[in-house]
This record gives structure tokens, C-alpha cells and sequence, in this order.
């Protein structure tokens, strides 16, 4: 009998826990205590760099759709209007609209600047929302955009619709301010609407949408000069002004792209990231800021900046904007999300640095 009554004991010890089925509860608690643990090691799929929350709970879906949380965007947009318009007042240029420029105070250089950061912001945000409208059935499947209002269904596509509705009216109200060269500014404002609606679809049907996304972002650069001199345009500083923008977006996004290319490659799409691979990637950025900066370059030379002795702080400044992309691409971890976005980010600091180039060719002439 004691025999029988040591062995059930060690029977009873030997069925662990882990050998026994679990009870129902005991599986739930087990279960959420994983995604708990899991759900603390995830990282928002897109965060916010500017803080919106003092905005009515109601607004905060359409600041997102906007993307007023980053701003980032919009300085992209506005600093090829800034490089263009500083050029376009410069002294040394033989038409009667440049003596008038030049002759300017710079009152009427800093408001004309302005108008371009309010038209930069408001165009910005319709482009976004053009954007969300048209992926919003890929931003659900990729982990950075599924949060974004439309693929999560914070608003509706028919709230989307109302809201272009109102930015558009919003960007008109801006460019309809653009006087004296009222009509000319209409015309070249107008024509980069099928560019604007066209990016988003891009990344269906090309391996360059990038390409694309620079002669949308960069059309700034004509507007500036436009704006000063109607449709008197100097392609000879504009043209390699306009290239050299393109260039530099085609770096910014390219290793901006690298974040998605994973969720890109599963559902399809295209992009430059994908398109030069892993390898190829730096040494086509690398080409393409040599490109950049040869257009500035020669941006300075035809205006008439002279050589680089005689304007230093223009040469030297876009050198310094081009040895400022080399660090971007250099130093750029294409598989780190965090990393690439700093540089992305940093890519505001190369339009400040090529618009005081630019301002300061200008003060050198004028003093």
C-alpha cells in the first residue's frame, strides 16, 4: 500500500504544467500577455515630428492627411521657389524686368518669398492628399503609411475629396496673388497639375517614379523667375536650375524609398530604391550630386556671378551644399528606417544652403 501511494505521488509530479492541456483562461492570459510584449516593441508606422495635438480632435485626421505633423515636405517644395526667386532679382541680369527687380526693396523680395511658403505649405498638403487618395489601398499594407487617415479609415474618401477641394481653392487664392505677372504665373501654375496628379500613380507603371516626384517638387524653380519676369525666361539659368533640383530629389527620395522597398517589392511597386538595389544605390547618388552641383555651377556662371573668385560665397556655398548630399549618401545605412530619415530630414539644411548661396552672389554684386 505505501508502495502504491509514493508511486501516484511521483506520477502526480511528473505531469508538469507544460505536459498538461491549459485551461481557456489560461490560454487567453498567455496569449495577450504575448502581444502586450509584443505591442511594446513596436514603433509607430509613421511618427509625427511636429506636434499637432492642441488641434480639435475633429481637425487631427485632416492635419494628418495633410501632413502638417511634417513639415519636411513642404520646405522641399519651397526652397526650388526660394533659389529661383533670389536669382531672378539678381542686378547683373540685361533686361529691363531684372533692373526693376533689382531695384526692389526687399520688402517686395521678402513678401513675393512668402506668398511661395504659404502657396508651398497649402500645395504640399494637397498633394498628400492626392497621394493618400490614390494608395490608400497600399498604405494599409505597408508598415509606414497604414496608419495614415484615409488607409486607416480615420476619414473617407469622400471627406478626402471636399478637403482637395478647399486646398485647391486655398493654392488658387495664392497664385492669383502673383502680381504684376498675374496671367504668366496662372499658366505655369496650371501646367503642373498633371504632374501633380500623375506622381502618385507613378510607382505603378515605372521603375523611375522618383524621376517624376523631382519634375513635380522642383517646379518652383520656373515659378520664382516668372514671378519676377513673366514669361521672360532665362532657360539658361532656369534649365540647369530646374536639373539640379531633380537631381537632388532623386538622392533625398531614392534613400527615402529604401525604408518601403520591402513592402514595395511584395505588393509590386516600383521605385528608384528597388530599381538601383542595394549596390547600385550610393554610386548613382554619388553621380547624380556631381551632376547637382555642376548645374549650380553653372547656374552662377550664367547669371553672371562671373568665376569662383569673384563670387565665393555663391560657389562656395552650393560646394558646400553638394559635400553636405556626399555625407547623406555616404553615411546612409539603407536598411536602418531611423537612419534614413534623419538624412531625409537633413535635406533642409542643403535648400538653406543653396538659397543664402544665392543671396549672398546677389549682396556681393550689389555692394
Amino acid at each position: 500500500t505505501n508502495r502504491k501511494i509514493i508511486d501516484a505521488k511521483q506520477h502526480h509530479e511528473d505531469c508538469s504544467d507544460s505536459d498538461m492541456p491549459k485551461s481557456t483562461s489560461t490560454l487567453k492570459l498567455d496569449e495577450q500577455s504575448t502581444i502586450d510584449k509584443d505591442a511594446s516593441n513596436i514603433k509607430p508606422s509613421e511618427p509625427s515630428i511636429h506636434n499637432i495635438s492642441y488641434l480639435p480632435s475633429s481637425l487631427q485626421p485632416y492635419a494628418h492627411l495633410a501632413r502638417l505633423d511634417k513639415p519636411i515636405g513642404t520646405m522641399l517644395l519651397l526652397h526650388p521657389c526660394l533659389w529661383s526667386t533670389a536669382l531672378a532679382y539678381t542686378p547683373l541680369l540685361s533686361t529691363s524686368a531684372a533692373s526693376t527687380a533689382a531695384s526692389a526693396s526687399p520688402l517686395a523680395f521678402t513678401i513675393l518669398c512668402t506668398k511661395f511658403a504659404l502657396g508651398s505649405f497649402i500645395m504640399r498638403g494637397a498633394g498628400c492628399t492626392i497621394n493618400d487618395m490614390w494608395d490608400a489601398k497600399y498604405d494599409k499594407q505597408v508598415t509606414r503609411t497604414k496608419s495614415r487617415p484615409l488607409a486607416s479609415g480615420a476619414l473617407s474618401h469622400n471627406q478626402a475629396w471636399m478637403f482637395l477641394g478647399a486646398q485647391l481653392t486655398a493654392g488658387l487664392a495664392v497664385l492669383l496673388s502673383l502680381e504684376p505677372h498675374l496671367l504668366d504665373c496662372f499658366v505655369w501654375g496650371a501646367a503642373s497639375l498633371p504632374l501633380v496628379g500623375m506622381y502618385p500613380l507613378m510607382k505603378r507603371y515605372t521603375n523611375y517614379p522618383q524621376l517624376v516626384l523631382g519634375l513635380t517638387f522642383n517646379w518652383g524653380a520656373i515659378m520664382g523667375w516668372v514671378a519676377v519676369h513673366g514669361n521672360n525666361v532665362d532657360w539658361s539659368v532656369v534649365g540647369p536650375l530646374y536639373a539640379s533640383g531633380v537631381c537632388w530629389t532623386l538622392i533625398y527620395d531614392t534613400l527615402y524609398a529604401h525604408q518601403d522597398k520591402a513592402d514595395d517589392a511584395k505588393l509590386g511597386l516600383k521605385s528608384t530604391a528597388l530599381t538601383f538595389g542595394e549596390d547600385g544605390t550610393k554610386p548613382v547618388l554619388t553621380a547624380l550630386t556631381g551632376a547637382a552641383w555642376g548645374c549650380w555651377m553653372l547656374v552662377g556662371h550664367n547669371v553672371g556671378f562671373g568665376d569662383v573668385l569673384d563670387a565665393p560665397l555663391y560657389y562656395g556655398g552650393v560646394s558646400a551644399a553638394a559635400t553636405h548630399l556626399l555625407w547623406q549618401v555616404y553615411t546612409a545605412d539603407l536598411n536602418n528606417v531611423e537612419n534614413l530619415a534623419r538624412r531625409f530630414r537633413s535635406n533642409n539644411t542643403v535648400g538653406w544652403m543653396v538659397f543664402a548661396s544665392c543671396v549672398g552672389g546677389n549682396l556681393m554684386w550689389i555692394s
